[in-house]
């Protein structure tokens, strides 16, 4: 005869974790996605923001793409710490550009981003350390246990 367990409160709760960090890469993903999109295709809208703020089509398409790759980066695993640290960065810049040339009103959007990639980067954090040990595990095969 075998025996079973159940699962046990702190296995639940340690799934729920993994998956609503999940559901937030896929939201943050979208989110960088849209607003990647609106940079690389030039948008009146987005070029009008971006020359209010002093930069140029040109910084415009390179964090439109920054953030596109970006955003498949945070679906990918073994690669989605380093991406939400990197945001962590951008968004950091977005914050301050923002806050300098718009106004401390005008910080909100990408404040509450910066807070949701933060916690995805730190959540992340054992995958990219490790990462960062070793760069060739991003691109090896997973281990079977």
């Amino acid at each position: 005869m075998t025996a079973t367990t159940a699962p046990t409160a702190t296995t639940t709760r340690s799934r729920a974790r993994r998956w609503a960090l999940l559901a937030l890469q896929v939201l943050l993903a979208l989110v960088y996605v849209a607003s990647g999109l609106g940079k690389v295709t030039l948008e009146a809208t987005v070029v009008a923001g971006f020359t209010e703020m002093g930069i140029g089509t040109g910084l415009t398409v390179t964090i439109g793409v920054l953030e596109l790759l970006g955003a498949v980066g945070l679906l990918v695993p073994r690669i989605a710490g380093l991406a939400a640290t990197a945001f962590v960065a951008l968004m950091i810049g977005a914050v301050g550009i923002t806050a300098a040339t718009l106004g401390v009103s005008m910080i909100l959007a990408p404040a509450i981003v910066l807070v949701l990639v933060a916690v995805v980067a730190w959540a992340r954090r054992h995958e990219t350390a490790a990462l960062l040990r070793d760069p060739r595990r991003a691109f090896a095969a997973p281990r079977r246990a």
